[in-house]
């Protein structure tokens, strides 16, 4: 009895070491995100690329199919463009999954208006991979697709 007591207590505490673990790792990265897109929505284009390490891997449907290796000034210089077409960019964040150890999964809405007062409203989850601070992958997820066809003509 005496011994599945001193079991039982040193479970307990194991996990609750554990699970301060996870969530002081979860803080941190959660600070990553939140510090990502206040960048982004400053239009801060070199402070946001110093937040991925120095070659990252991302994938997204502008870059093509598949992953692709960028370094920091690539990601300036992609979303210097992007702000360019569009010069009140911003993403709002809808809501914000920590998901295991290293990852956050990010679900937000990007808009702003080009120079012809055409409208951008996007949806996107990404999935960002964080190690020692820096994010190290970028997985991003939209809907691409130019011409949409309604369901029921596909």
């Amino acid at each position: 009895m005496k011994k599945s007591l001193i079991i039982l207590v040193i479970l307990v505490v194991l996990n609750s070491c554990n699970n301060q673990i996870q969530l002081t790792m979860d803080t941190k990265n959660m600070d990553v995100v939140k510090q990502y897109f206040e960048h982004f929505n400053n239009h801060d284009w070199e402070k946001m690329a110093e937040m991925y390490s120095e070659t990252t891997a991302f994938k997204d449907p502008s870059l093509g199919q598949g992953i692709v290796k960028q370094t920091r000034e690539q990601i300036a210089q992609k979303y210097s463009e992007l702000n360019e077409a569009f010069p009140d960019l911003k993403d709002d964040v809808i809501q914000v999954y920590p998901s295991g150890e290293n990852h956050i999964i990010v679900e937000f809405v990007s808009s702003g208006t080009a120079p012809d007062d055409s409208k951008l409203e996007l949806p996107i989850c990404t999935i960002f991979t964080i190690e020692n601070g820096k994010i190290v992958k970028d997985f991003t997820y939209y809907d691409n697709l130019k011409n949409k066809k309604p369901a029921h003509d596909i």
